[in-house]
């Protein structure tokens, strides 16, 4: 469904009797088109719905908490005004008018105190929430009575999220206590539910809103999504229109639609109305960076991080029966987006072993936006379930994106009961999205992690990254001598022959990918003293020899066994023919070293 199309979703709701309190969340803050009388313009959401609800069967009433409350039509006003003096004396306006003639001046100074009231609390109620919603509460009992409103009573509230704000009870106001009791018993009364009027309660998230008014099962919720390649080539098409054909893009209006993905219609007018301006042509660097910075804003810097690797495949020295599987399995699989696409791959391996420099290199290989999770955990009250929302509306409006989670143990936690509630939701709803079928050939999931077994097993199985679990292992064989010729054949004053590799193999046991890149660095350091730049065999020997390795041996040991006993393809293990009685050892050393204290 369109968003500019929420309109037509939720008056089939309300006019099928579903629900009369209906919350609309998402991309709420954007603009949205409108077709009114011949013309089509972009307006924020409330101005779509009340142009499109306004009609003759209709008093629309919108409410925000800083502003007053407003009728749409231009005579909506006094009919409401009307209904509900008669719903509070009892009597129509013939009736009134005869009482004042027959009453006494006592009794006709109440009448007109009743008349007032509805004015005078019209006017109060701007910057009293509470009172607004009980006047507002008042206007539906008004309008379901025997001589109420003839026409359907539809009301907006704006930012409800503000109005019947989600908060711990203990933290909540007196006032904040009452508006909750009020709506909850608004929305539950039977008489509301049968009625003819409605609420629309507007928020980003449903999480923001009061879970006692949110979970409610007589409130429905409706998402508006950012706006779809469609959307946007509509608003391109509208803004080039309107502006004389001034626009000047690199290529046609349809790639430029297709590379604006993840763009709200406000962001991207802003980016429009910013070429025009300058009358600039429309380049591809500058509109990725536009999306990039708007994803930002939208998520925080310190959530997400566009990542923007620079090294391939043929830059990762050793793992060649790796680099094989990549370039012939998996690379083609992510770039799919038919039944063969994969949602992800979890890559697991001891600390230091080269996870994230080689899938770097993958996603260089695959050319496609990239974006590091960091964190997507609030210290704010409700804000990571709003942050995930964010997330999840973004990934729905790009076409190809990879997700890249490094560490991604801490970023997902368990399930179990004794994972804080926020942690198992959060990780209930990554897992719903890695197996989205929505997503899927879209949005892959890279999650790298020296700790697999941490990683929630509902994440781990198959239908999720748990298609392919790949271990990162420490080079052995020819790959351990791609190693030490990388490391030490640039300060080499000779050339690296056998026995020199073989002195090197000696010197260097127990090294793995880092420890490899750490030496390295340290030989180019010592080198770039040399009068001719270059070291002999007996220096470099002496430089490893001076080296002290860390205590990790036993923490890297274990994480090894972990990759392995992880690990979904024979193919990548270091001997394809491993039996179950390999299998069983690995975890019988495993027990052995959890029970010296390894972990």
């Amino acid at each position: 469904m369109a968003s500019s199309e929420i309109w037509r979703d939720a008056g089939r709701i309300l006019n099928a009797g579903q629900t009369r309190s209906l919350l609309i969340t998402g991309n709420i803050h954007d603009l949205f088109e409108v077709e009114h009388n011949g013309e089509t313009t972009y307006q924020p959401l409330v101005d779509l719905l009340t142009t499109k609800w306004d009609l003759p069967n209709a008093v629309v009433v919108v409410y925000e908490l800083t502003g007053i409350i407003r009728f749409i039509g231009k005579e909506d006003r006094v009919k409401m005004r009307d209904a509900w003096v008669q719903w509070r004396t009892g009597m129509d306006d013939d009736d009134r008018a005869i009482k004042r003639m027959l009453a006494s001046q006592k009794v006709r100074a109440e009448l007109d105190l009743v008349g007032d009231a509805f004015d005078t609390n019209l006017k109060r109620s701007v910057g009293n929430p509470t009172l607004a919603l009980t006047l507002l509460k008042q206007m539906c009992m008004c309008s379901r009575a025997e001589s109420g409103l003839d026409q359907h009573l539809i009301i907006v509230l704006e930012n409800a999220e503000m109005i019947i704000r989600q908060t711990e009870i203990s933290r909540m106001t007196d006032a904040d206590r009452n508006r909750v009791s009020l709506c909850q018993d608004w929305f539950s009364d039977p008489a509301f539910q049968e009625g003819k009027d409605s609420v629309i309660m507007i928020a980003e998230s449903r999480s923001l809103v009061n879970t006692r008014i949110a979970q409610l099962p007589q409130v429905l919720s409706l998402e508006v999504n950012s706006p779809d390649k469609e959307e946007r080539l509509d608003f391109i098409n509208w803004f080039d229109a309107k502006h004389d054909g001034k626009l000047k893009v690199w290529s046609d209006k349809e790639e430029l639609a297709q590379l604006t993905a993840g763009l709200s219609t406000h962001a991207l007018q802003q980016m429009l109305k910013g070429a025009i301006y300058r009358d600039d042509e429309l380049q591809q660097d500058a509109i990725l960076k536009k999306v990039e910075s708007y994803i930002q804003s939208q998520l925080g810097e310190d959530v997400v991080e566009f990542k923007k690797p620079s090294h391939y495949l043929e830059h990762v020295v050793g793992f060649s029966n790796l680099k094989e599987f990549l370039n012939d399995e998996l690379i083609p699989r992510f770039r799919s987006s038919g039944r063969d696409a994969l949602p992800g791959a979890a890559v697991c391996g001891p600390i230091g072993s080269g996870k994230t420099f080689i899938f770097e290199a993958v996603a260089s290989e695959l050319d496609m936006v990239v974006i590091e999770l960091k964190s997507i955990r609030s210290q704010w009250y409700g804000q990571t379930d709003v942050v995930f929302e964010r997330l999840r509306r973004v990934l729905m409006a790009l076409s190809k994106v990879m997700i890249f989670v490094d560490e991604a143990d801490t970023q997902f936690g368990s399930v179990g009961k004794q994972a804080h509630a926020t942690e198992r939701r959060l990780t209930g709803k990554i897992q719903a999205m890695m197996s989205d079928p929505r997503l899927r050939g879209r949005v892959l999931w890279l999650l790298m992690t020296a700790r697999i077994h941490l990683l929630s097993p509902d994440i781990r199985r198959p239908g999720r990254v748990g298609d392919l679990i790949i271990p990162i292992l420490d080079p052995r064989g020819e790959d351990r001598d791609d190693f030490l010729r990388w490391m030490a054949g640039s300060v080499l004053e000779t050339e690296i022959d056998e026995p020199t590799l073989k002195t090197l193999r000696n010197a260097t046991k127990g090294y793995f990918a880092a420890s490899y890149a750490a030496l390295r660095s340290e030989l180019k350091a010592k080198a770039s003293y040399a009068d001719d730049k270059k070291l002999s065999v007996e220096e470099v020997i002496a430089i490893v020899e001076n080296q002290i390795p860390p205590n990790i041996g036993p923490t890297r040991k274990y994480q090894t066994l972990q990759a392995l006993m992880n690990c979904t393809r024979r193919n990548l293990l270091p001997d394809p023919d491993v039996t179950d009685e390999d299998r069983l050892a690995w975890a019988q050393e495993i027990k052995r070293l959890e029970a010296m204290g390894v972990e």
